[in-house]
């Protein structure tokens, strides 16, 4: 994937979850995705660029 992942984009992950990108780690490496649909919910989780299906840019 050569897409640039900013801070707040929206991601899919390829098992499905969605979430906001909040922090980047690296040289886009790995990133801390917010997943769930309010903050009663979120819950915060690393992933690796591999793990990440599409970027949807905000």
């Amino acid at each position: 994937m050569s897409v640039t992942i900013k801070m707040f984009d929206h991601v899919v992950l390829k098992d499905g979850r969605e979430g906001a990108v909040v922090e980047i780690f690296g040289d886009q490496e790995a990133f801390e995705v917010d997943i769930g649909s309010s903050p009663e919910d979120w819950e915060t989780i690393t992933v690796k660029r591999e793990d990440i299906d599409k970027v949807i840019p905000q």
